[in-house]
């Protein structure tokens, strides 16, 4: 079961096998994926042109546009809503103190400074890793308390890299 909010209006859903169901109606749809982010959608007998304009899969709230009509989408899964139902549901916005290195890897640029205050989703430093870079964001609203890494520099997994007040 999960429960979507689409531009603050909610929705009950169901999967079973291949049938769908959305606040206990059958709800049949076919949808392909037409690229990268882009997807195509049949539903009574109309189409559809879909597009992930933003997706932040930890916190599970995507901004969807469709046929040129934005929605603001947030999705709790059965554990989301069983912690709503113990009273945990903010378990998981926790206060961050600080960045760490999630893997082994190389710093190839810090884009913040001591004293910027950043928001959620605010780029703060490029690591590479297995050739690959990684762009680490703000996992919440903070001020940058101290850089304790230097560009060109390697870290090692779990090495704190920034601290936030």
């Amino acid at each position: 079961m999960l429960k979507a909010s689409v531009n603050n209006k909610t929705f009950d859903i169901q999967q079973a096998s291949s049938e769908t169901t959305i606040n206990g109606q059958n709800f049949n749809w076919d949808i392909a994926v037409a690229s990268n982010g882009q997807f195509h959608i049949l539903y009574n007998n109309r189409s559809y042109n879909a597009e992930v304009l933003e997706a932040d899969y930890q916190s599970k709230a995507f901004l969807i546009k469709i046929n040129n009509n934005v929605y603001s989408i947030a999705v709790k899964d059965r554990f989301d809503i069983l912690l709503d139902q113990l009273g945990m549901g903010n378990a998981t916005a926790k206060k961050v103190n600080d960045l760490k290195a999630p893997m082994p890897g190389l710093v190839v640029d810090i884009k913040v400074s001591v004293g910027d205050i950043i928001k959620k989703g605010d780029t703060l430093l490029i690591l590479e890793a297995m050739k690959m870079e990684n762009v680490l964001k703000a996992q919440g609203d903070a001020k940058v308390k101290a850089i304790k890494v230097n560009a060109k520099e390697n870290v090692d997994k779990n090495q704190v890299m920034i601290e936030f007040e």
